[in-house]
């Protein structure tokens, strides 16, 4: 029984040059804790290099030979010991100059020789346990963000699984293969990465233009809606079918909010991009007219990618332009005006769109074929 008590005690460390300092403080320990003792700095820190993983406290007397005990607690904090290991500073000479150095340091305490051990033994055990229960608290902190982030990781791909059903939706029923989604998504990261380069007043974030993106991908969602003598007409749309496809963009809106779990972020991006898509940033879009930055910035970029892929990509009702002719038209406002800080983005990008978009349709037009 006693060899197991003996296994089970913890190790503190004692560096002093003074003996009598060190068997004191042994004399006071020694029942509680298995002991370590270092007779200079330089001792020190080859103890703490080889058993820093057993050591709870550290005694540190402030003047030693070869190296200080200011030394050793840059040793310390340089290797990362201070945040396992509380240093209690013992010292004969006090000035106020060097208890403030100490403490910034990181020093948790200072006792001052000669020693009163019932103090010594009482200042001790409450550092022990201030830091065993700050550790406790940090290990169950990141066990819990660690869960928090599995949660999240989980929800983020049950809610990307249900924006690609969903889409496909759109997809199957609209006669495409599947990758204008795919192209809306990926040109719309590309806009928004340049944004948040060149116009940071946004404040985009990398993590807020990935839930963009997957919000994207259900812009259309509304045309599940849609009868197909509409949606699937191979010719010009009467005025009064007209009206009835731009009711996709509010359909869209009332199916999302029967899946709503909440009022997230994503939940809005996705509101947003469906809704306001075909918002012109001089006021003649629809469906509520919104002008300027009024619309979402999101919107915004989801309006000129999806644009331009429906310009260059074929369709029941009509056959592709050119990437030139799709931009040119795009400039020149027969698509709708969009912002300057948006033209300037698709700008910037375009040869980046029009590269992969002329890959896309390759794999898409194989893909229709086989």
């Amino acid at each position: 029984m006693n060899i197991e008590k003996e296994l089970e005690k913890k190790t503190i460390l004692i560096a002093d040059d003074a003996e009598i300092n060190r068997g004191i403080l042994k004399l006071i320990f020694e029942e509680q804790f298995n002991i370590l003792e270092a007779q200079d700095g330089e001792q020190a820190i080859e103890i703490l290099e080889a058993q820093h993983d057993k050591i709870v406290l550290l005694f540190l007397d402030l003047m030693m030979p070869i190296k200080t005990g200011l030394d050793v607690i840059e040793y310390m904090r340089d290797h990362g010991y201070m945040e396992t290991i509380p240093v209690i500073m013992i010292t004969g000479e006090a000035t106020a100059e060097t208890d403030v150095k100490a403490y910034e340091y990181g020093v948790s305490d200072i006792i001052y020789k000669p020693f009163e051990s019932r103090v010594v033994m009482r200042r001790t055990i409450n550092i022990l346990e201030l830091f065993e229960n700050r550790i406790n608290m940090e290990k169950k902190l990141e066990e819990r963000t660690k869960e928090l982030i599995a949660s999240r990781e989980k929800l983020e791909k049950s809610n990307e699984f249900l924006v690609n059903a969903l889409s496909s939706v759109v997809e199957f029923r609209s006669l495409e293969s599947g990758e204008h989604i795919k192209r809306v998504r990926y040109f719309t990261r590309i806009i928004l990465n340049c944004l948040m380069k060149y116009y940071p007043e946004y404040g985009l974030t990398k993590e807020q233009i990935d839930l963009m993106v997957n919000a994207s991908a259900l812009h259309d969602i509304g045309k599940i809606a849609i009868p197909d003598s509409i949606l699937l007409k191979p010719a010009k749309l009467t005025p009064e079918e007209f009206k009835e496809m731009k009711k996709h963009t509010t359909y869209g809106c009332e199916l999302l909010e029967h899946f709503k779990q909440d009022e997230s972020d994503f939940y809005r991006y996705c509101y947003d991009i469906c809704r306001h898509h075909h918002e012109r940033y001089d006021g003649a879009g629809y469906p509520d007219g919104l002008k300027g930055e009024d619309i979402p910035i999101w919107a915004q970029v989801v309006s000129i990618v999806d644009v331009y892929d429906a310009l260059v990509s074929k369709r029941v009702y009509k056959t592709p332009y050119a990437a030139d002719t799709a931009v040119a038209m795009i400039h020149n406002g027969e698509c709708g005006v969009f912002s300057p800080k948006i033209l300037d983005c698709f700008d910037r990008v375009k040869d980046v769109i029009v590269q992969s978009s002329e890959l896309m349709s390759y794999a898409d037009s194989n893909f229709v074929q086989n």
